[in-house]
C-alpha cells in the first residue's frame, strides 16, 4: 500500500503522510489531519516498516518503552481445543515477543463469548478476579474471540488498549481485526451450488453466527429451499462433527454437500465417513480456517482459508499505535478469506469419487 493512496483518500500530501506515519510524535499538522492520515492507513491495511521508522530516527528498540499485554481466549476453557485459535494465539505471542513487549498472561474463559451467561452471572466481579490474578498489571489486552459488549466495556476500565480478533465482527467499541463470517460462508456455499448441489448441510453453531447466517443468506439468494433437517447445530470440535456425520448416516434424507463452520468440525466428519464406507454416502465436505489437519485428511479437506498471520500481525499493530499515543477512534480492519480448492468437494451425482481414509 503506498503513501500516495493514503494521502488521496486522506486529501492530503505525500510529504505530510510521510511525516506523520513515519514520527508519531509529528505536530506541525492539525490532530484532525494527523487522525484522517492515520485512519486511512489503517483503512487501506498499511503498515509501517518500523525498523525503517527507528534507523531514520536513530532510535533503537532499547529506547521503545516496553508493554505488557494480556491475552484473552473466549472460544475455550483450555488449550489445544481448536486447532485455529491455538494457531493464531501462537502468531500473536510471536508478535509480541517481536515488539519488544511482554506477554503478562493467558486467559480462557468461554463465559465472555455466551450472553445468556454473561447476563446470569456478575462479569465484573469475573474481570476483577482476573486482574487479581496477573502478576503484573498490562498496558494492554488482545480478545481472540467473540466477546460480550458488557465485558468489552468492563475490560476497557482496566486497559489503555484494547483489540478484539475474530471471525465476526464484535461491538465497534473497540479496534478489531476481523474476517466477515458471512462472506466466508457465502464463499463456501456458493462453491458447492457452482457444483450443482442443491441439497446443502450446514454444521456448527446457529443462532446469530455469521456463518450461519451467510449460510441461510446465500441458499435464499439462490432460490434453494433451506432445509431445517440438514441443519445440524453443534459444539465446533472433531468430536461432535463425528457424531454429526454417524446421524446422518442413519437418516433417510442426507445432503449431497455439507458446509461446516470450521475445520475441525469437518475433520470428524471425514474420520467418520472414513470409518463407514461401506454405507457408501460419500457427501461433498467444505470447512473454512485451514488448520493444519485439513491437509492431512485424504481426500485434502476444501476450505475457506482465514487470514490468521495477517490478522495477528494486524491486531499488535493496532494495539501498539493506540498505546503510543496514534490512533484515537475505535478502528474496524477487515480482511478477506480465500477459497482453497481441495479434493473433497465434487460436482453432484458425481459417482466416480468415494474412496474416504484418514
Amino acid at each position: 500500500m503506498s503513501i500516495k493512496e493514503i494521502a488521496k483518500r486522506a486529501n492530503v500530501s505525500p510529504a505530510t503522510v510521510s511525516r506523520v506515519l513515519n514520527n508519531p510524535d509529528y505536530n506541525c499538522s492539525s490532530p484532525e489531519v494527523r487522525e484522517r492520515i492515520r485512519k486511512a492507513a489503517m483503512e487501506l491495511n498499511y503498515v509501517p516498516n518500523e525498523a525503517a521508522r527507528r534507523l531514520k530516527q536513530g532510535k533503537n528498540e532499547k529506547t521503545e518503552k516496553t508493554y505488557y499485554i494480556n491475552v484473552l481466549i473466549t472460544r475455550t476453557d483450555g488449550a489445544n481445543v481448536d486447532p485455529f485459535f491455538d494457531a493464531l494465539l501462537r502468531v500473536i505471542e510471536t508478535e509480541i515477543h517481536r515488539s519488544n513487549c511482554i506477554l503478562s498472561n493467558i486467559w480462557y474463559r468461554s463465559i465472555f463469548s455466551d450472553d445468556k451467561r454473561c447476563a446470569r452471572e456478575s462479569i465484573k466481579t469475573i474481570v476483577e478476579q482476573m486482574q487479581q490474578e496477573a502478576v503484573q498489571k498490562a498496558d494492554g489486552l488482545i480478545v481472540i474471540g467473540k466477546c460480550n459488549k458488557e465485558a468489552l466495556l468492563e475490560m476497557k476500565q482496566h486497559y489503555h488498549s484494547v483489540v478484539c480478533v475474530n471471525r465476526n465482527a464484535t461491538s465497534g467499541i473497540t479496534d478489531e481485526v476481523v474476517c466477515d463470517g458471512r462472506k466466508i460462508a457465502q464463499m463456501a456455499v456458493e462453491y458447492l451450488i457452482g457444483l450443482g448441489h442443491q441439497k446443502i448441510g450446514y454444521v456448527g453453531a446457529c443462532g446469530t453466527n455469521a456463518r450461519y447466517q451467510g449460510y441461510l443468506q446465500t441458499l435464499r439468494e439462490h432460490d434453494i429451499e433451506v432445509e431445517p433437517e440438514f441443519i445440524m447445530k453443534t459444539r465446533q470440535t472433531e468430536v461432535e462433527g463425528f457424531k454429526m456425520m454417524e446421524r446422518l448416516l442413519e437418516s433417510e434424507e442426507r445432503p449431497t454437500a455439507i458446509y461446516c463452520a470450521n475445520d475441525i468440525s469437518a475433520v470428524g466428519m471425514l474420520k467418520c465417513m472414513a470409518n463407514n464406507k461401506k454405507c457408501g454416502y460419500t457427501p461433498s465436505i467444505i470447512g473454512n480456517d485451514d488448520i493444519e489437519a485439513a491437509q492431512d485428511t485424504k481426500p485434502m479437506l476444501t476450505t475457506v482459508r482465514l487470514p490468521r498471520d495477517e490478522m495477528g500481525k494486524f491486531a499488535m499493530y493496532l494495539l501498539l499505535d493506540h498505546l503510543r499515543g496514534g490512533h484515537r477512534s475505535a478502528v474496524k480492519m477487515e480482511l478477506e478469506g480465500q477459497l482453497l480448492i481441495r479434493n473433497s468437494c465434487i460436482r453432484v451425482n458425481d459417482s466416480s469419487w468415494s474412496d474416504y481414509c484418514i
